[in-house]
């Protein structure tokens, strides 16, 4: 067991000797604390409300401050069952969220899945409603670099303080409900229930006004699922976690449409005809409005602009031009555009169009870290989350539309459980060269075997074991000519530590 294992350690004995002229209740709320050394930080031990920090504050110091104390909340879901070994239930995570007063119904819901677009699709919906003086809560994943990227609160990720604070909170009753799994012969919270549970507190004691939750895998037994969409968003789905969720697009798609609720707002991206057939028939059971790209809503156009693109989207309730959208890629057009749907079904039930200027302001203004990302220039580095054929296929696309680079070098690497042979078939026509690597996952492909793959598509090929030295050839390599760059992707765990490299040594942006 680990240092900070050992202070959770609830079997522990405590060490302090208390006065023994304390009363009773003074004696064990000092042994409370000893037991958690987290406590103190509860949003209720002071009797504050609200426990991001506040625009006032000196953010990065205050922050640094709490820093071990979220070290320590990261630790303890590390020590749970991973995310890639999901339960299919909902009970348990519906249990802990009971115990605390089911904070997720104290605020409305935008639920998105699909397999490909749907973290910049929540990310667009919340600039969007944000822009519109909306306090916004927003949770994502996986996350790139901080586990506290997970949980947005009002455009920022939540402060190590609050995230320290909402655990200690929330800690005994997650630790009841493990010990009733347990009793049954059943798995305790996963890492994805509790941070989800988690993620539904921190909202409440922000407080907001509006949450957009991003699937983490599937849909009906995925554990956001707790909670009551008013709107349910759909981008493109295809085929991935096929381990988990099926073999077939249908399959897929029918568990993906379990985020439906009665009498729900359904907007969809382009479907495959078998995709579209599942989402159809939810609909129809749970009496919900749905309406697809294309039909109901669609990008009328994508320009490619400095820094992003220009769009204009006819909407469900209106018309929309020339909008800025900094993002790379036209499926980043169609991901805004059903966004823009998304919006409209939220704020006026898909019969009241957006303002104007506060939906520029909210396109204008959003981010999406790690999809066509610039984080290094001199030479150009580019980092792209692509991990499966469809990410990959837009990727290439991408580039070649957006950008006027001669020559391409991929840093890439994937996990065991995806396709790696169709995501370089997707790469190579742009593909110059590849440095075949691994991420610091598990669950990563070895170099070894990877470099097998790759070249069927490509002799200009090499394999690192070290990820840091991959990136050091390969821009070594881009260096030689301005017209070069390298894009890193294939996982989102590489991804996430190419940012963190680019940060140590100080890339230019």
């Amino acid at each position: 067991m680990s240092d900070r294992d050992d202070e959770f350690d609830d079997t522990a004995e405590p060490e302090e000797s208390f006065d023994d002229s304390l009363t009773d209740e003074e004696r064990a709320e000092l042994e409370q604390e000893a037991a958690n050394p987290l406590a103190d930080l509860s949003p209720f031990a002071d009797g504050f409300e609200g426990t991001n920090i506040d625009d006032d504050s000196d953010f990065e110091l205050e922050d640094s401050e709490y820093a071990q104390d979220a070290a320590l909340v990261y630790d303890e879901l590390l020590a749970r069952i991973g995310e890639q070994a999901p339960q299919p239930r909902l009970e348990a995570t519906r249990r802990a969220v009971e115990l605390i007063g089911d904070p997720q119904r104290t605020y409305p819901v935008i639920h998105v899945t699909g397999t490909n677009g749907k973290t910049s699709t929540s990310r667009i919906i919340e600039s969007i409603l944000r822009a519109y003086g909306l306090r916004t809560g927003l949770m994502t994943s996986p996350h790139l670099v901080r586990v506290n990227e997970r949980i947005v609160i009002d455009g920022r990720a939540i402060s190590n303080r609050a995230l320290a604070a909402n655990w200690a909170d929330i800690r005994p009753f997650i630790l009841m409900v493990d010990a009733e799994l347990l009793a049954k012969s059943e798995e305790p919270l996963t890492y994805f229930e509790a941070l989800t549970v988690l993620a539904f507190a921190s909202f409440a004691d922000a407080p907001i006004d509006v949450a957009v939750l991003e699937v983490g895998m599937g849909g009906e037994w995925d554990s956001t699922n707790v909670a009551d969409g008013q709107v349910a968003v759909f981008s493109p789905i295809a085929l991935d976690h096929t381990q988990r969720l099926g073999t077939t697009i249908s399959e897929i798609a029918r568990t993906k449409s379990g985020i439906i609720k009665p009498a729900a707002s359904i907007v969809s991206a382009v479907q495959t005809p078998d995709a579209q057939i599942e989402l159809e028939r939810a609909a129809d059971l749970t009496e919900s409005k749905l309406g697809f790209e294309g039909d109901a809503f669609e990008l009328l156009s994508s320009n490619v602009a400095v820094g992003g693109q220009l769009i204009s989207v006819r909407g469900l309730a209106g018309t929309y031009s020339d909008l800025f959208v900094p993002l790379f890629g036209e499926f980043q057009g169609h991901n805004a555009a059903l966004a823009i749907a998304a919006v409209e079904s939220f704020l006026g039930d898909g019969s009241q169009a957006l303002v104007g200027d506060v939906l520029a302001e909210g396109l204008a203004t959003v981010t999406s870290p790690g999809r066509l990302q610039v984080i290094g220039a001199e030479p150009t580095v580019i980092v792209d989350a692509a991990h499966n054929p469809h990410g990959a296929t837009a990727l290439a696309a991408a580039l070649k539309e957006y950008f006027t680079f001669d020559e391409i070098a991929f840093v890439i690497g994937v996990l065991d459980d995806k396709d790696a042979k169709g995501i370089v078939e997707a790469l190579a026509p742009v593909a110059n060269r590849f440095y075949v690597t691994t991420s610091q996952s598990d669950r990563a492909i070895a170099p070894e075997d990877l470099v097998e793959v790759v070249r069927e598509f490509s002799e200009e090929t090499t394999d690192f074991d070290s990820f840091a030295e991959a990136m050091e050839l390969a821009r070594a390599w881009a260096g030689e000519n301005e017209r070069r760059a390298v894009v890193v992707t294939g996982s989102i765990s590489l991804v996430g530590e190419a940012l963190a490299l680019a940060d140590s040594e100080g890339w230019k942006p």
